[in-house]
């Protein structure tokens, strides 16, 4: 938190100083929680991912599935099968149970480095665009979120949108 206030300090007596001498500073605001929400890039990882992974999802449910019919059955035929029988049946169950939970722990894990992978990916394309929009409309500083306010007048988030969209 002190390095946040000190670094404000610094940008905002740099600010001070530059305006002091007369020159011209356009500032610019970008919300990056906007940009990852509205990006199409975001819609089309989300495909990319849900496309990526729905084979073993499939997967799971059909392994819910095995589970719920084989408790059905142990369950169904606890009158008419001995203990040992209905011991190793209850025993295959507690296996296939944490099977289920192995295989649906590794699949958030994957989903997950993918996801972060993707997000790496679209923050540098996020990064180039704004760095794009600031030279082309000669921008002298842009800041990202964890400002406490910030004119619509300096915000330039939709214009990073709209090239964005282009690419």
């Amino acid at each position: 938190m002190k390095a946040f206030f000190r670094v404000s300090f610094l940008i905002i007596n740099m600010l001070l100083a530059l305006n002091s001498h007369g020159a011209d500073l356009k500032i610019g605001y970008v919300q990056v929680d906007k940009l990852l929400q509205e990006a199409p890039q975001t819609a089309e990882t989300g495909k990319k991912l849900e496309k990526e992974f729905s084979p073993r999802s499939l997967e799971l449910d059909r392994l819910q599935k095995q589970i719920k019919d084989a408790e059905a059955a142990i369950e169904k035929d606890r009158a008419t099968i001995s203990e040992i029988d209905r011991r190793t049946k209850e025993r295959d169950v507690s296996n296939m149970k944490l099977e289920f939970q192995r295989k649906q722990r590794e699949l958030r894990e994957d989903i997950n480095l993918r996801k972060n992978e993707e997000l790496a990916i679209l923050q540098d394309r996020i990064n180039k665009a704004v760095a794009s929009v600031a030279e082309t409309e000669s921008y002298d500083l842009v800041v990202y979120g964890g400002v406490a306010y910030a004119s619509k007048k300096i915000d330039i988030t939709e214009k990073v949108l709209k090239l964005l969209g282009k690419k």
